[in-house]
């Protein structure tokens, strides 16, 4: 089968029916005709891509997730029992969703444990059989007893397949004034230098209002520049101004 890609295909993709599906599956399980098995591959690629869309919220590159879903589509068409009276797609789906998750389970950024990755993937399928039964998402606390494990393991398990960001990750921004992830962390350290903050108020101190205001509502309050502009009454150039000119006295008799 050529290699084929999201964006090698367009959306006249060749759809097979039922009819279809099970006359090419007996052409190729029964008398072991490959070009019956091509068909049936090029006829469900819009089945594949079906599931591969329910992940298009990932980090991940579509076009290898799409190519892994083939793989799967491949699997669930070797593997189809012509005895059982189900549809090919009802069969298929489940075999291309368990190549993708496992994809995705084996290539995450952080290597963690088999069984903290199996732990959070049945925990993602318990979720949705949950919320299917209920119409609401579960409780940590619900999951864990659904699942029969500490509440503690579960959240381990889940965090553990979360992909990492980037302290540069922005979180906020508004008039070119961005707020990124790292400015969000604070140093907690028990060990701080009292020397230093004793240094970092008195030159605090000799701020005046208007800047001293201006940083608290940037720094402690949490406001942007524009909301800052709005607060004092002034543009959001003269905030930007006024917040520079005070950091960069702080630092001068630091």
């Amino acid at each position: 089968m050529p290699r084929v890609t999201l964006t090698g295909i367009n959306g006249n993709l060749k759809v097979l029916s039922e009819r279809e599906n099970h006359a090419y599956l007996v052409a190729y399980l029964k008398d072991g005709d490959k070009s019956a098995r091509e068909k049936l591959i090029m006829g469900n690629l819009r089945l594949v891509l079906s599931v591969v869309q329910r992940f298009a919220n990932r980090c991940e590159n579509l076009d290898d997730l799409f190519q892994v879903g083939c793989i799967g589509l491949m699997k669930g068409i070797d593997h189809f029992d012509l005895q059982h009276e189900v549809r090919f797609s009802t069969y298929a789906v489940p075999m291309i969703l368990g190549e993708i998750r496992r994809y995705l389970r084996d290539n995450t950024a952080l290597r963690v444990s088999r069984s903290l990755r199996d732990t959070a993937y049945h925990a993602m399928r318990e979720k949705e059989a949950f919320i299917n039964q209920y119409g609401r998402e579960p409780k940590t606390a619900e999951l864990a007893q659904r699942m029969g494990i500490p509440k503690e393991n579960l959240v381990i398990a889940l965090e553990s397949v979360v992909d990492p960001i980037s302290l540069n990750e922005p979180v906020y921004s508004e008039g070119g004034d961005t707020l990124y992830l790292a400015d969000q962390i604070g140093d907690y350290s028990d060990d701080r230098d009292w020397q230093s903050e004793i240094s970092f108020k008195s030159a605090v101190s000799n701020l005046s209002q208007r800047e001293k205001r201006i940083l608290y509502l940037r720094f402690m309050a949490g406001q942007t520049q524009t909301q800052v502009a709005g607060t004092v009454g002034i543009s959001q150039a003269q905030v930007s101004r006024l917040e520079k000119s005070a950091v960069q006295k702080i630092k001068s008799e630091l």
